[in-house]
Parts: structure tokens; C-alpha cells; sequence
């Protein structure tokens, strides 16, 4: 690629210098000398390939589950907080499972052992599991053990276990809700059950956010 000494590539150079940190250089890309505007442009791509070419940097790269998934082979465990909302907090085994039943009865250790894992409050994860699969009676929690509403390519997903479905849901409520900025039930509940969505003819969505919130009340006490 040649180097040109134009304003469009100068200032994507001194935006992309912003962001790196390199701060203390961007009077020597304004002066416009050409000569020093080649070597930082150089340099950074240099250390950009250097980067990117670290065997040690596994942190970008979280393993998604699929059909019939081990749920304890693979992923990464979250940053550990207790700060921040619906964040990963201390639960009663025994006060969660009084609130289960069907296919959800006796999980509440597993609620707490993927709440740990993906720093997520385990009431959290035991409402949306309880409100989404009608307390563990519904047909996808029967036949499929799913009991989150989790959709895959092919519609919902099945699940080996109950067990696996739980880990699933924690995982993507920690990777693409929480790390996304949805730190509360009323903007999850509007990714997770979106208000007029094509696969929800009959409005069921309109009672997510109700509904979750009134289950979690009930589980976190």
C-alpha cells in the first residue's frame, strides 16, 4: 500500500494513535512532516501485527455452544464482580429449589454453580428459567430439556440435559446481555423477548419483563 501524504489517511492516523494511546505523537502527524507520518504509520502497524500475532492471546475467543453440548468442556469464566447489577450474589440452594418444580425441580445448585461461573445472580438465571418454561412444565422443557426459550438455527434448541440448558443460558446472558451493557431485567427482556418479534404471534413477550422480575423477587429473598 503507498503511503500518501492526504488528509483522509492523516486523520484516520491520528484517531487510530488516539485509541492506542500514543497520544504524545499526534503533533508530529500535524506538523505534517511526510517523513515522520510514514514511521508512525509504520510503527503502528508493526506493533498492531505483533499483536495480533501473540500465541499467548486467547481472550477474544469464547466458544459458543451448540446441539447436544458438554456444558463443562469448554468456555471462559467471566470477570468475577459483586458490584455490579444482577451480578453474582451468595443464594440459598434450598430457597431456589422451593420455587422449582417440573423439569426445574432440585437446580438450584446448578443455578448457583453457572452463576459463579458466568458471574450472574443464580435468582436471576432460576426466574428467566422459571417464567420461560412455565416452573419446568413446559412441552420445550420436556422434550427438549430446554428451558430458556435458547434458539438455534433449526428453532429451539435441545439440550442433553437440564443441567446443559442452564449453563447455555448463563453463558449467553453473560456474553451478549451483561458484558453488552444490559445490567437490568427490563433491557434484557428487550433483546431476550422483544415486544412484537415475528416468532411471538400470540404477545407473549409483553409479560417477560413482569414476569421475570416478579420470579426473582420472590427466588433472591
Amino acid at each position: 500500500m503507498n503511503i500518501g501524504d492526504d488528509w483522509f489517511t492523516k486523520t484516520m492516523l491520528v484517531s487510530t494513535l488516539s485509541r492506542s494511546g500514543m497520544g504524545s505523537q499526534l503533533a508530529a502527524v500535524n506538523a505534517g512532516t511526510e517523513n515522520t507520518f510514514t514511521k508512525l504509520l509504520s510503527q503502528l502497524l508493526l506493533e498492531v501485527e505483533s499483536q495480533s500475532s501473540d500465541p499467548s492471546d486467547t481472550t477474544s475467543f469464547v466458544p459458543e455452544y451448540t446441539d447436544s453440548i458438554n456444558p463443562f468442556v469448554t468456555d471462559q469464566t467471566m470477570p468475577f464482580s459483586t458490584n455490579e447489577p444482577l451480578s453474582y450474589q451468595d443464594r440459598s440452594t434450598d430457597q431456589l429449589n422451593q420455587g422449582l418444580a417440573g423439569k426445574l425441580s432440585g437446580m438450584g445448585d446448578v443455578f448457583i454453580r453457572a452463576g459463579k461461573q458466568y458471574n450472574l445472580d443464580p435468582a436471576l438465571l432460576a426466574a428467566i428459567a422459571k417464567h420461560e418454561s412455565a416452573n419446568g412444565k413446559s412441552m420445550a422443557a420436556s422434550v427438549k430439556n430446554n428451558i430458556a426459550g435458547m434458539m438455534g438455527k433449526n428453532g429451539l434448541k435441545t439440550y442433553e440435559s437440564v443441567e446443559a440448558s442452564i449453563m447455555d443460558m448463563a453463558r449467553n446472558l453473560s456474553k451478549n446481555y451483561l458484558a453488552q451493557g444490559l445490567t437490568s431485567i427490563a433491557q434484557i427482556g428487550a433483546k431476550y423477548a422483544p415486544v412484537g418479534a415475528a416468532n411471538d404471534p400470540t404477545g407473549l413477550n409483553n409479560h417477560w419483563v413482569a414476569g421475570v422480575t416478579k420470579f426473582f423477587e420472590q427466588l433472591k429473598v
